[in-house]
């Protein structure tokens, strides 16, 4: 007990510990719930707005920028911040005032005090909006003249920099200074009472507008003009001052000269701008202002602004006509008394027992017309008058037809605005004319009517069914435009409009839902759901699937009791739609599992998806449309086929290309879901390929697509194995042979996939005669004329089944390896021939193992030898595959060969290694019986299939590529070795340093092998090991020495990392890695000699790593290194117009030219002079500086006194001028350096008989010059 008594105070304690640690919103402080879930740089913003106050200005402009970026982040999420708008904009507004007051107005400070502060307060402005701000502004009535100082203050200044980021302030104080007035001219008195300026003024009248009320409207007026955010805030401001009681002067003065702009309006900027500020202002007056005031000016505003609406000018700019559709029916608006209509639906009070209570006498009722609440008849009874008996103004009509008007308008702004005038003005209009409004409306849905007048029909029905103005009794008029309008696709030449109609169409559904009771809209979802998730599920528009499934779910979640909805919202969400693949095969399917849906999907697919301009929604709605099968196959087999099949023969291309498709897929998904095609439905479909060869639809535009979806088709009715005559089934081989012709590889790919199954259906199972002639006939086309030809044939034997190919699979093999090397004649080449051959030679070993294989163990020489040849014949040709780097206007075409070949290496080691696992385990068996000498032999040879040579060439030349130039092979290379090493059907053995291997490429997914930085460090470390240093050398040079900035200094340095390596203890060690990668650098440069694509990155490698001082630290190794390349380059640069390597060269002769040992320095020296007489200015002046160089550092070649004179020399000639005259100074140089004349001039002889061949070509600069501009000089 005494225990158990002590741990109760430590459980509690515990306890109380971990209460305390954890985060209890429900016990925190609001400020610490607001920062955790508002503003979670509040701190930050804190401590800036402190420094501010106490200072009592922003000292660091950087600050005000600081904190407008923190606040930017937020503009989506406003609300966020309004919890602490007080704490930030009082004491900077506090600020503002107190200084001004301080400093006065006059003095020339005030605005480097106010501009900073403004900054940050606008920036509010702009994601909180200006509403939530200005109720913390200072309105004290004092305040009024002081704001209108500031702004007079502001006003005279001019913004620095028109860029945002640059703002030092100018317009956001001149906006903040107008806000303050809109709230400060709302103050209970007469502003003449508070205008100091009145006292010394005796003339002024009694009814004369005050002085202060002229300056603003003064300052107001310029503002209009602006194109900034001042002119509507200045059009807030004048709707607030001039709607008071005692300004009427100053309303009627400021509406005659709107009527003056109105009517004069030019075509020009500043007249533009002045006219839109001049409108908005007008729009906000009728906004704010009152019935009374406003309905003496009505007649001259609506006069000048219908004049306006229907001018030229109008229709250019789609903001003015949006300010003109909201000032006409503010207009409209104020002419119509302030009236709740009886007759409005009315779907909720306030309180929510009546709304329960409303709701079950709702339910009670049988009849789906109006319903009148008690509202309604409290309403009702406050206008004794009869309601039809209402006098509505001539002008409401004009209104009216200008807002039905301005529902077709070209721009969405305007419709929008439009439709919202629609709907408030019909609020306060009769039953019977809402429903001639209604009516007008409707019309807009009329087949001649274009994509805007259905659109801004859409949002107005919205309109009207959120403000109740939509009665029930008129949904069933209603109910079928907007169905219309939720499949309104128009076809505009290649692409088609009306998206924005369709998402119209599903914001009405969505208003629907929210304007009326279950009771009234049971009926109306029925109808609505089926298409509103077909929207969903099959729209192109990702838009418009979302807007569908939102209406949806909109509906079920107030209507509730939907069959099925919860189960289809949650599957159909705003995630899952946004895939349009994911949509069709996933969300479709689901949801036709339910009754009522199946159907309207499919006659969605058929009628509108399977003929649509989109090429891609064709193929994908021909997929969708199978999956739907199971659901009802004989609905599928009898109906959809018959419907589907004539139209394979449509003039239209869309349509017969994705009746094709879609017949093809539906025939496949038949036979899956095992319902037998009766005959007459078999020799229909069987008779589709011929049909559409007698009309000759593969001829014309179109053509190309046509031949894609028939070898799909074929595909499918091979896989179906439906019922050919012969006839038909040699019309289709040829027109797969057509289509292995074409020159468009998806169309080839399309008729490889085809024949593959065409073959083995109806070919090889019903052992049809003639099949040995195909694999001749495709063997014989390897070698035609038309490349496209060879790419086909090769695909096409590579997935020939083994009984067309066993019995000349040695002349398969032999040809198609000699199709993988890059063609003697130039003309002949084609990369993605090789490709094909690549591809076809690995499949055709796969298929032709897989048999034999299939048997229990390889039976006769004949197996042997196809194993043997693999080995041999087939692999040989995959590694040279891996040096194709052919070069075309496309780029690198050979990496597309390299690649293929990367994949066949893998493959065919597969194929060999499982092989000899087999023999191994068979020798097993085997051993404890007695065997012949010539079984031994036999055996033994069998057993070496894939050896360590193999291996070693095999992973030495994937290694290669992994240190390369290109990311995607690189990527491709560390894949292929990672899944060499590390398969799991088969062990791959005799792969020399496995282990390091496995260390260098681990057995984790998803590595960055792309990225230079993570590759070059692991892939380099095989430099040490023999044999693979020399491959991996050979791709190496290639990063290093190549033109790619990032790659070069990533692969540079991990190879200097790698000579340099810390885990290196001792020099020697150190000296025998550079030996060694001399030793592989000079094999290198003999295995490549003169091929240009090696040897100058080489050379630029060479350089580079001479710069870091490597390769000249090896002592007598030093030597035979320098002489090698020296040899080299005597071979390289000789008659060489390569600028790069020349220069590269030059270099390198500069640096062995200052090594210590004089045989090989002077060599390398007598080289360089000699260049220093080159037909070319540049590479005697660069060959000049290396001399200069070379002279400087080392001292052996001559003595002190020749080298200053060699030295000024070369310092006073002008290398880059007269060849004669620089070999002239050559010959003086040589003599100092004491050369003969003969050993440097064996550079110019190649030149001089050049020279003479083109002794036309006298001016040295002319040639120059159009070789520098051949070279991209």
């Amino acid at each position: 007990m005494a225990a158990v008594a002590e741990e109760i105070p430590i459980q509690k304690e515990e306890s109380e510990g971990l209460v305390l640690g954890e985060e209890d919103d429900e016990h925190d402080s609001k400020e610490k719930v607001l920062q955790k879930y508002f503003l979670q740089e509040w701190e930050l913003v804190k401590s800036l707005l402190d420094e501010i106050v106490s200072n009592g200005r922003v000292s660091d402009p950087s600050v005000s920028h600081k904190i407008r970026s923190i606040m930017d982040k937020y503009q989506e999420q406003g609300q966020l911040l309004e919890p602490y708008l007080e704490s930030i904009v009082t004491p900077l507004m506090f600020i503002v005032r107190s200084k001004t007051i301080e400093l006065g107005v006059a003095s020339e400070k005030i605005l480097e005090v106010v501009k900073p502060i403004c900054i940050i307060i606008y920036s509010l402005v702009t994601v909180c909006g200006y509403k939530a701000v200005i109720r913390f502004f200072p309105h004290q009535v004092s305040d009024l003249e002081l704001a209108v100082s500031l702004l007079e203050k502001c006003h005279n200044t001019k913004s620095v920099s028109s860029l945002r980021q640059e703002s030092s302030g100018e317009m956001e104080a001149k906006c903040v200074m107008l806000l303050w007035l809109s709230i400060l001219v709302l103050v209970p008195f007469d502003i003449s009472s508070i205008d100091t300026s009145i006292a010394s003024n005796t003339d002024l009248g009694e009814h004369e507008t005050a002085p202060l009320v002229l300056k603003i409207i003064g300052f107001c007026k310029d503002y209009l003009s602006n194109a900034g955010p001042m002119r509507s805030i200045a059009a807030l401001l004048l709707s607030k001052l001039l709607t008071r009681p005692d300004m009427p002067k100053a309303f009627s003065s400021f509406v005659d000269w709107t009527d003056e702009v109105l009517s004069s309006a030019k075509d020009d900027v500043m007249n533009h701008f002045r006219l839109l500020g001049a409108v908005e202002a007008l729009a906000s007056i009728f906004k704010a202002g009152g019935q009374k005031l406003l309905l003496v000016v009505v007649p001259k505003v609506w006069r000048a602004a219908s004049l306006l609406i229907n001018s030229s000018y109008a229709d250019k700019s789609p903001l003015l006509r949006k300010y003109l559709m909201k000032l006409t029916q503010r207009i409209g608006f104020t002419c119509l008394p302030h009236r709740f209509p009886s007759w409005r639906y009315v779907s909720k009070t306030s309180s929510l027992g009546e709304n329960m209570s409303l709701s079950a006498s709702r339910e009670d009722q049988s009849n789906g017309g109006t319903h009148f609440d008690d509202c309604n008849s409290k309403n009702s009874s406050s206008f004794p008058q009869d309601e039809e008996d209402m006098d509505v103004p001539e002008i409401v009509e004009e209104i009216i037809e200008m807002l039905l008007t301005g529902l077709r308008d070209t721009d969405t702004v305007v419709r929008w605005s439009a439709a919202k005038g629609i709907g408030r003005i019909t609020s306060r209009l009769t039953s019977a004319l809402s429903e001639e409004v209604l009516s007008s409306v409707l019309e807009l849905f009329s087949p001649g009517e274009g994509d805007g007048s259905w659109h801004g029909g859409c949002l107005a029905l919205a309109e009207l069914a959120r403000r109740g103005l939509l009665l029930p009794t008129s949904l069933p008029k209603v109910v079928p435009v907007v169905v219309k309008a939720l499949h309104y696709d128009i076809r505009r030449g290649p692409h088609s409009v009306g998206s924005h109609v369709r998402d119209a169409a599903a914001y009405v559904c969505w208003a629907f839902g929210r304007a009326y009771y279950h009771s009234d809209m049971r009926s109306i979802l029925d109808q609505l759901a089926p298409h509103l998730l077909t929207v969903a599920c099959y729209d192109r528009e990702v838009n418009c699937r979302r807007a569908a499934a939102a209406a949806f779910q909109e509906n079920v979640g107030r209507q509730g009791n939907y069959p099925h909805g919860i189960d289809i919202v949650n599957t159909a969400d705003y995630f899952s739609l946004s895939s349009r693949l994911y949509s069709y095969n996933q969300v479709a399917i689901f949801i036709a599992q339910y009754e009522g849906y199946l159907y309207p999907f499919v006659d969605e697919l058929i009628y509108n998806k399977i003929c649509h301009w989109d090429k891609g929604l064709r193929e994908l709605a021909s997929e969708a449309l199978s999956a739907l099968v199971k659901y009802d196959p004989e609905y599928f087999a009898e109906s959809v086929l018959e419907k589907l099949i004539p139209c394979t023969l449509s003039s239209d291309l869309c349509m017969r290309h994705g009746a094709t498709l879609a017949v093809g897929e539906l025939v496949l998904a038949l036979h899956k879901c095992n319902y037998a095609l009766s005959s007459d439905k078999q020799k229909h479909v069987a008779g589709v390929v011929p049909a559409i060869e007698k009309a000759r639809l593969y001829r014309g535009k179109g053509g190309e697509i046509m031949r894609s979806a028939v070898s799909r088709f074929i595909e499918c009715i091979s896989l179906f194995s439906c019922s050919l005559t012969e006839k038909i089934k040699r019309s289709l081989l040829d027109t797969l042979n057509e289509n292995l012709r074409h020159p468009n590889s998806q169309i080839q790919d399309a008729a490889v996939r085809a024949l593959k199954h065409f073959v083995q259906a109806y070919l090889v199972a019903a052992h049809s005669g003639g099949t040995s002639d195909i694999t001749s006939k495709y063997l014989e086309l390897l070698t035609d004329q038309n490349v496209a030809i060879r790419r086909g044939s090769a695909l096409a034997i590579g997935v020939l089944p083994y009984e067309l190919l066993a019995g000349r699979w040695r002349d398969v093999l032999t040809k198609l390896c000699s199709c993988c090397t890059v063609e003697d004649n130039p003309d002949d080449r084609d990369a993605e021939a090789r490709v094909n051959a690549v591809k076809g030679l690995v499949s055709v070993c796969e298929i032709l193992t897989k048999e034999k294989g299939a048997a229990d163990a390889p039976s006769g020489e004949d197996d042997i030898s196809l194993f043997l040849m693999i080995k041999n014949e087939v692999m040989t040709s995959l590694l040279k595959a891996l040096d194709d780097y052919s070069v075309d206007n496309r780029g690198d075409v050979g990496s597309w060969v390299r690649e293929a070949a990367m994949d066949g290496l893998e493959r065919c080691t597969y194929i060999l290694c499982k092989n000899d696992s087999f023999i191994g385990r068979s020798g097993e068996v085997e051993s404890s019986s007695e065997l012949h000498d010539s079984d031994m032999v036999e055996n033994s040879r069998l057993s070496s299939t894939f050896d360590a040579n193999l291996a070693t060439s095999i992973v030495g030349g994937i290694c290669k590529q992994a240190v390369e130039k290109m990311d995607k092979l690189r990527e491709a290379a560390a894949k292929v070795l990672q899944r060499i090493l590390y398969c799991k059907l088969v062990y791959i053995p005799h792969i020399p340093f496995r282990e390091k291997l496995e260390e260098i490429v681990p057995d984790i997914a998803d590595l960055k092998w792309a990225v230079p930085s993570f590759t070059y460090p692991r892939f380099v470390q095989l430099l040490q090991f023999s044999c693979y240093s020399q491959s991996v050398l050979s791709g190496l040079v290639i990063s290093i020495g190549g033109l790619q900035e990032s790659l070069r200094n990533a692969s540079l340095s991990a190879l200097l990392n790698y000579l340099q390596a810390d885990e290196i203890e001792n020099q020697d060690d150190r000296i025998s890695r550079e030996a060694m990668l001399a030793n592989d650098m000079l094999w290198v440069l003999q295995q490549y000699k003169r091929r240009d694509r090696v040897i100058v990155p080489t050379l630029k490698t060479i350089e580079i790593l001479f710069s870091k001082k490597i390769f000249l630290t090896m002592e007598a190794r030093t030597v035979v290194f320098c002489a090698g390349v020296l040899d080299s380059l005597a071979i390289e640069l000789k008659a060489s117009k390569d600028f790069a390597k020349l220069y590269a060269g030059i270099a390198i002769l500069g640096y062995i030219s200052s090594t210590p040992d004089d045989a090989i320095n002077n060599r390398a020296f007598s080289y360089l002079l000699g260049f220093l007489g080159h037909r070319y200015p540049k590479i005697r002046k660069a060959s000049a500086e290396q001399v200069y160089l070379v002279l400087l550092q080392n001292g052996n070649l001559m003595s002190e006194s020749k080298i200053e004179i060699a030295l000024e020399v070369i310092s006073e000639t002008c290398w880059d001028g007269d060849v004669e005259a620089a070999r002239l100074q050559r010959l003086e140089l040589c003599n100092l350096v004491g050369l003969e004349a003969d050993q440097v001039r064996k550079f110019d002889g190649v030149l001089k008989r050049n020279i003479e061949r083109k002794p036309a070509a006298t001016d040295e600069h002319a040639s120059y010059s159009s070789l520098v501009g051949s070279s991209g000089f």
